[in-house]
């Protein structure tokens, strides 16, 4: 156990974005609770799911999104405990993206959808939905007893990788922006990687790095950088060739949102840099 209510489950995926591997969750007491991110379809991390909840009652499987990393073990573990599969709603895209784990679960079927606010309550605490659109749009994170299950909206031991057409830089700061004004979170518990046992300060400190990534990209535009594959030999120098397509996709996001800014635009395939500087109120920390 990890804290009063909180329980930790690793499954067997370890990749270059999923660190050591997809960590499932569980919220409640000794006899209820709730499964959070069930993650890919292993038989024996199902098992392995099964075998943690015991004797408890299950009384839902809850996704944060719907990544194949994250979600479709949800429909085993329904099929061999009839608990009902809550959270995100589906999102299916054509995705040809730098993750093959990470493209959408076309299968995913959720029994209810949870709202932002929406509460179930769990072991005699509340058991809360946090919408946080950016990394997909359909991502939440969970509250309960002063714990924040991220998922994939903050990670342990890696930035959130953005990639368009679903991720959306703009919706993910705004998310980080409503995480930092969470006072009630003491924790967080993320998909991938360690816990986060000071949550706020490493929020100021993603907003900030996001604000710094956006004006170096900025920068080399302005040098002349006009196509992505450019921007990233610029910005990411040296980085492990297996990561180049998803940081390609977090400078799409970025330029995207330089655009909605009015800072860049694109012309026949090629960004290209406008006068008018990147807004102020961008520059939180």
């Amino acid at each position: 156990m990890l804290r009063p209510g909180v329980g930790r489950l690793l499954a067997r995926n370890p990749s270059p974005y999923t660190f050591t591997g997809t960590q499932t969750y569980f919220a409640g007491d000794d006899t209820e609770v709730v499964v959070i991110d069930p993650g890919p379809d292993m038989e024996a991390h199902v098992e392995a799911i099964v075998a943690a909840v015991g004797s408890r009652k299950l009384l839902a499987i809850a996704c944060t999104h719907t990544h194949r990393d994250h979600s479709p073990a949800s429909r085993p573990l329904k099929a061999a405990t009839g608990a009902p599969i809550i959270g995100c709603g589906p999102l299916s895209l054509d995705d040809d993206g730098p993750r093959a784990d990470a493209s959408f679960d076309d299968d995913y079927a959720p029994d209810h959808i949870l709202g932002d606010g929406e509460t179930l309550h769990v072991g005699g605490h509340d058991f809360v939905a946090v919408a946080t659109p950016g990394h997909t749009s359909n991502h939440l994170c969970f509250a309960y007893r002063g714990a924040l299950f991220t998922g994939d909206h903050v990670m342990g031991w890696s930035t959130s990788v953005i990639v368009p057409p679903d991720g959306d830089m703009g919706a993910y700061l705004r998310s980080l922006d409503k995480l930092r004004g969470r006072e009630e979170d003491e924790v967080y518990y993320p998909a991938h990687g360690p816990e986060i046992e000071r949550p706020r300060r490493l929020v100021r400190h993603l907003m900030g790095h996001r604000m710094a990534r956006e004006k170096q990209i900025l920068k080399a535009v302005m040098a002349g950088d006009d196509d992505v594959h450019a921007i990233v030999a610029t910005c990411y120098p040296g980085l492990d060739e297996r990561l180049v397509p998803a940081a390609g996709g977090s400078v799409t996001a970025h330029l995207i949102e330089l655009a909605r800014k009015g800072c860049v635009e694109e012309v026949e395939g090629r960004w290209i840099a406008t006068d008018k500087p990147i807004p102020n109120d961008s520059d939180r920390d």
